[in-house]
């Protein structure tokens, strides 16, 4: 059942509001009824807004919940917790769990159990059969179960025809094409970057040419289709150029990043602890300048996590654990810290990055702080210095790489649909 809720005297992250004023907010049957003077409402839940900010809630658009098959990780009823801890109202679900995500009976298992969460939980299934690269999935039957998204994810497709007709049968169903853009080829063993710092540790590393040559591929076989084609979770300096480059020119493309790509560099990696790999890995002073260029000026329309959970016992061995870190819990966070509270970017453009931009491209609604819209709202402290402790996260695994970082700004209530969902206090 829906509260009825009403937020006193906060401040409002939304464009037809002004930042240097509070209001309140009042919520009825899952909807915002009043933004500026609640009316009275005895029956109403009151949260004192002051000191705080309301943003429309979030929507992370790379999340693994490992459910099916690998939910020792994680599983969608963990996952969902975890969002609701970081503000996260909605998230876009990877295909990789066991069996991969390309039938009907897997998609209804994900469905049901989502259903049981509070938060909106939507699926990318896979390009090809299995994500073998062999055969195209049937993307009819993805449109008709409510499938908003396709990939391959961490198995990119290595047919380049193949892919060619994957883009154009994802933009014919109103799919959106998501690509982890990596040639298998190039990167071999590789376990982090390729540098100086994988040479002082006598490791295997991925060559930056294995990212940057797939997104020019992606790009030109979706520029030649005319399609769109969406680059997932940008990290080097040479793609986000050809990016920007692309879109310059008129390319149907759009891209993402994650945090860790525009705070750390691979020297993290020296202290050869696996919780700092994940892939692609992190790069060098260089990549992390323009990745967060690119996100100031515009090019890059997505913050997400790629939240990967895996098991502590999984990423004991630094050197053959799997790639991955969480991040949900982290995210909005992070951003805070080390572009708002730096100057880089204002509130409005955070909201556009991890609310309204994800959803928009997904083909769904974004939701605002503003009278008639459905109420999912995260309340932040945008002054509150907290230092991550990886026990204490809601994941069911603890993979974080902002172990022990003090962060500046956190989320303290989620609400999703009228519904409180999460709530902390200092």
């Amino acid at each position: 059942m829906n509260q009825n809720i009403i937020i006193r005297n906060i401040s409002v992250v939304d464009k037809m509001l002004s930042s240097d004023k509070t209001y309140d907010i009042y919520i009825r049957d899952g909807k915002i009824q009043k933004v500026g003077i609640a009316p009275e409402d005895d029956s109403a839940v009151v949260i004192d807004g002051t000191g705080l900010t309301a943003f429309p809630s979030f929507f992370d658009m790379h999340v693994h919940f490992r459910d099916p098959g690998f939910t020792h990780k994680e599983d969608i009823l963990t996952g969902a917790a975890a969002a609701a801890a970081g503000g996260v109202t909605g998230v876009l679900c990877m295909p990789n769990t066991n069996p991969p995500v390309d039938n009907e009976e897997t998609i209804n298992y994900i469905k049901d159990k989502a259903a049981q969460t509070g938060i909106d939980i939507y699926q990318t299934a896979c390009i090809t059969k299995g994500m073998a690269g062999g055969e195209l999935a049937d993307f009819e039957m993805y449109k008709r179960l409510g499938i908003v998204a396709v990939s391959d994810d961490g198995k990119p497709v290595k047919n380049a025809e193949l892919m060619r007709r994957g883009l154009i049968n994802a933009d014919k169903y109103g799919l959106l094409l998501t690509s982890h853009c990596e040639d298998m080829d190039i990167i071999g063993k590789g376990i982090m970057n390729k540098g100086a710092v994988s040479e002082k540790l006598g490791v295997p590393g991925m060559d930056r040419a294995s990212e940057d040559s797939i997104t020019v591929r992606e790009m030109a076989l979706a520029g030649a289709a005319g399609v769109p084609v969406h680059i997932a979770h940008v990290s080097t300096e040479g793609s986000i150029g050809f990016i920007r480059d692309a879109k310059k020119r008129g390319l149907k493309v759009t891209c993402e990043t994650a945090p860790h790509y525009f705070i750390f560099t691979d020297e993290k990696l020296l202290a050869r602890d696996a919780d700092f790999r994940m892939n692609p890995p992190l790069r060098e002073k260089r990549d992390v300048v323009a990745i967060t260029e690119a996100v100031i000026d515009g090019t890059i329309d997505c913050i997400v996590t790629d939240h990967a959970p895996h098991a502590a016992n999984e990423k004991a061995d630094f050197e053959k654990a799997p790639n991955g870190v969480v991040g949900l819990e982290t995210s909005f966070a992070a951003t805070v810290t080390y572009l708002y509270h730096t100057g880089k970017i204002t509130l409005e453009r955070i909201s556009e990055l991890m609310s309204e931009n994800p959803r928009k491209l997904l083909g769904l609604e974004p939701v605002y702080i503003r009278e008639g819209s459905t109420a999912d709202i995260c309340i932040a402290d945008l002054n509150r210095e907290w230092t991550v402790d990886p026990e204490k996260l809601h994941s069911k695994s603890h993979n974080t790489l902002f172990k022990g970082v003090t962060l500046k700004g956190k989320p303290v209530i989620t609400i999703s649909k009228g519904k409180i969902i999460y709530s902390e206090t200092k």
